[in-house]
């Protein structure tokens, strides 16, 4: 069985998924965790389903390799692609992923009128389409890929010139619209809020995933008897298939935790070395 002082694995195309990584480790601080972003490939949104799964497929193998507990898949995209192919693969591992937050975004909506922001790879998949059926009936949403705002993020570009751009021609025809709350469709934009909250003002809600992940990682942890006890500070251990340099330079914007990053070699796009 595993143990609970063994890692949480997460991973995301980039740097995204440290807003759920961040997350976690605001509410379970004793737990290790180890990180995989994918810059080699990133971005994810463009790349066709098949390749995504074999990135998440390689990657979970990776943190399998690590001996990692749970796994978050950190990345919209990924969700979206390649969630039910893990978890048909990998029986015996249990996976978190994301979903766009339609549902408490029809719940709390006054003007019936919803933004969401999210790549076209999430807009595109099934599990979109399944979240919208369920919960968007009687809401109408307004949706946009926002393009190149992933790659602003992970230069790690969160308030230039450039990024407002790219914010204010999605959101300010959907404001126009009377839009009252705006979901957060991909990891990568919590790290852009403040510059949304400053586009769309104090009126229009903001609702970032990342807090209900950490908390559903925790109830599972918690179910299996695999939450980490210890009362030791975690660890954070970040693995890129990029410039390790690239990722060090962004990481004191995004993150608050201190963190080794090292590394880590595709070889086929398959299986990481």
């Amino acid at each position: 069985m595993t143990k609970s002082n063994n890692p949480i694995g997460v991973f995301d195309s980039g740097v995204g998924g440290l807003s759920v990584l961040r997350s976690i480790c605001e509410q379970m601080p004793n737990e290790d965790v180890i990180y995989f972003g994918d810059q080699g490939h990133v971005p994810y949104g463009p790349r066709s389903m098949k390749q995504i799964q074999d990135f998440s497929e390689g990657i979970t193998r990776f943190l399998l390799e690590q001996n990692a507990k749970i796994i978050v898949v950190a990345c919209n995209t990924a969700s979206a692609a390649a969630l039910k192919y893990l978890r048909e693969t990998f029986t015996e591992m249990q996976f978190v992923g994301m979903e766009p937050a339609v549902k408490p975004a029809a719940e709390k909506t006054q003007t019936g009128k919803v933004g969401v922001l999210a790549t076209p790879a999430t807009f595109q998949g099934a599990l979109y389409a399944s979240v919208v059926e369920r919960f968007g009936a009687g809401v109408e949403l307004f949706q946009h890929t926002c393009p190149g705002l992933v790659s602003q993020i992970e230069l790690g570009e969160l308030d230039t010139p450039k990024t407002r751009a790219i914010l204010e021609d999605a959101l300010l025809p959907m404001l126009e619209k009377n839009i009252d709350t705006v979901v957060l469709g991909c990891t990568h934009y919590p790290f852009v809020i403040p510059l949304v909250e400053q586009i769309v003002g104090e009126n229009v809600r903001v609702i970032d995933p990342a807090p209900s992940v950490a908390k559903q990682v925790k109830r599972l942890l918690e179910a299996g008897g695999l939450l980490n006890s210890s009362g030791v500070k975690s660890r954070i251990q970040i693995y890129t298939s990029g410039d390790v340099k690239v990722v060090e330079s962004v990481l004191p914007k995004l993150l608050n935790e201190a963190a080794l990053v090292k590394s880590a070699t595709w070889k086929n796009d398959r299986e990481i070395l």
